[in-house]
């Protein structure tokens, strides 16, 4: 049984984060999505609303669980017993960052594999960052996300 961890902060949870965990799935036995506070990010939405909308939008895909972190990512991997790390990639520019981490998480545990699956070109240009600021100037998010965080998202904005 091999148990991966796609970790972030899904902020909000988009599209292109359902294609990798689907995807995952089809490697591993089961992918755990690791939502994480991750306070220094200020996150739109709270932990637990991000970590229900997850489960709500990956309600569909077996082998897939929604679990939320406060603590060093590798801890959480020992925790959940798993073996890989996944990571998504969009493009060259997330390389160099995503390579830094996956040094620094071997470093910490030689053991633990670090896994990149590449973004499906329809999900290529998407980030959450991307779909907060459209959202926030009024566009339609509705072909980047699932109805349900395209909701969360326009609550919370109004809010702001």
């Amino acid at each position: 049984m091999t148990i991966a961890v796609y970790p972030g902060t899904f902020d909000p949870f988009t599209n292109g984060h359902h294609d990798i965990v689907r995807r995952a799935c089809g490697l591993f036995t089961q992918v755990i999505v690791a939502v994480a506070e991750n306070a220094r990010k200020a996150p739109l939405l709270p932990l637990a609303q991000r970590i229900a909308l997850s489960t709500e939008v990956l309600s569909d895909v077996p082998g897939a669980k929604v679990v939320g972190f406060r603590t060093l990512l590798m801890d959480f991997v020992h925790q959940e017993r798993a073996q890989v790390i996944v990571r998504g990639l969009r493009a060259l520019s997330d390389f160099e960052y995503e390579f830094q981490m996956a040094g620094m998480n071997k470093r910490l545990d030689p053991a633990v594999e670090t896994v990149f699956l590449t973004a499906s070109e329809r999900d290529s240009y998407l980030s959450a960052s991307l779909v907060k600021e459209i959202a926030a100037l009024g566009g339609d998010v509705t072909p980047f996300v699932h109805p349900a965080v395209k909701a969360a998202l326009h609550e919370a904005l109004c809010a702001t």
